[in-house]
């Protein structure tokens, strides 16, 4: 019997004729038993396949009386994760799946191979029937249904089992590198939180130690020093504030959607903004800062507090990279009618220019910074912000001369 199908299917199936008024409890043997000889045809829709596959049933056809077969014809074409799954390599190709060891022909002259291995695959159907009936606890349902038709009309549900097990492994690997990001993060969120939080509580401590003067005793606080001190602790809180917005916006994954309010704002200003609360780390390392902002550079169409948190990310990276008295430039530019663009460049050891291309994945850090504390997410959340408002960000950088960044906004909505 030749079936062709797609998929490939059990065929032949057998289903026994229950007695009538019988007692015994013994399975009957089935009236038309499974044929031994278990054959598999891939074939393509290449017109030569064709021909050759027209050619390759017949010669069968001739041979059934000889010896019966089931042979179950596969487009690979249709199913070729069942070609891989068989170890295939070329079409038209016949499998002997059964009896066992599994056979492949496969070429131009396949009905030349079938030739010479026929007499040896009917030699091997007689040997196993004979084993089949020498064994006394075979049951009919054992002979109508054998275990390698069985394998076969599971192979494609094997084939999309494995391939479950392959997406599974993946996901796990993916929560499992989420589970490490998040440990690393808390690890050095505690550590990070600490110094702006101890910068902070020392302004407010001095603060409330100058209030408690004894009665006839001047102040030691002057106007200035009060200011400065109040300053001191609003960028020291405003520097916290940002660190938990990157945490969150990181918790969130790089598939969430940023809620973005864009309007009309002065860049410029809310850059003059940003750098207020990095002065006491430029002063610290003694650098220069460069800034290049023309009067009359338009408007853009942005959310400003998106943007302070690009420029804020931009400016402390540069702060923590640049050598002692190196520069850190800030610079826009109207480029068009249309975009401004946004530079903020420093004089630090550069980035290798393998690692230019990752630098805005989502956790990547470079190899030197391994040891180093860090999220290695504050430039993934800058590119998301940025593309979120149409515009573009990249990365200049020349090993030991330095880094430069640059992104795009938009002056319409």
């Amino acid at each position: 019997m030749v079936n062709y199908f797609h998929p490939i299917e059990k065929v032949n199936s057998v289903n026994p004729t229950p007695g009538t008024g019988d007692t015994d409890s013994s399975p009957e043997l089935p009236a038309n038993p499974a044929p031994l000889l278990q054959l598999l045809l891939f074939v393509d829709k290449r017109s030569s396949s064709r021909e050759q596959t027209r050619h390759i049933r017949k010669f069968l056809q001739d041979l059934k009386a000889e010896c019966d077969f089931d042979l179950q014809i596969v487009d690979v074409g249709e199913q070729p994760d069942l070609a891989e799954h068989f170890k295939l390599v070329a079409s038209p190709s016949l499998l002997k799946i059964h009896p066992e060891p599994r056979q492949t022909l496969a070429g131009t002259n396949l009905i030349a191979q079938l030739k010479q291995c026929w007499p040896r695959w009917k030699r091997a159907v007689e040997e196993y029937a004979a084993q089949q009936q020498s064994a006394p606890a075979l049951t009919a349902a054992a002979l109508a249904d054998p275990k390698p038709i069985y394998s076969v009309a599971c192979a494609t549900e094997l084939v999309q089992l494995a391939d479950e097990v392959f997406r599974l492994k993946q996901e796990k690997e993916h929560l499992q590198e989420q589970l490490q990001l998040k440990d690393r993060i808390i690890a050095m969120l505690a550590h990070d939180l600490r110094n702006p939080l101890t910068a902070a509580s020392l302004a407010l401590e001095t603060l409330e130690s100058t209030q408690k003067v004894k009665e006839g005793e001047k102040s030691r606080l002057t106007p200035a020093l009060a200011a400065y001190l109040m300053k001191q602790a609003r960028n020291q809180i405003r520097i916290v504030d940002r660190m938990i917005t990157d945490i969150l916006e990181a918790a969130r994954g790089t598939n969430a959607q940023l809620h973005i309010q864009a309007k009309k704002i002065e860049l410029g200003a809310i850059c003059q903004d940003a750098i207020l609360e990095f002065q006491d780390k430029f002063q610290a390392k003694s650098l220069k800062l460069e800034i290049d902002i023309p009067a009359d550079l338009p408007l853009v169409y942005a959310d400003p507090d998106r943007m302070k948190q690009v420029i804020a990310n931009l400016l402390d990276n540069a702060s923590k990279y640049t050598p002692e008295e190196g520069t850190v430039s800030i610079s826009m530019l109207h480029r068009t009618a249309y975009k401004v663009q946004v530079s903020i460049c420093n004089s630090g050891p550069g980035i290798p220019q393998e690692d230019c291309a990752s630098i805005f994945e989502d956790s990547f850090r470079l190899q030197r910074d391994k040891s180093k504390y860090g999220y290695g997410i504050g430039l993934s959340l800058c590119q998301g912000i940025i593309r979120a408002h149409y515009g573009q960000i990249w990365v200049d950088s020349v090993p030991d001369r330095g880094t430069c960044f640059h992104f795009t906004l938009p002056l319409q909505k």
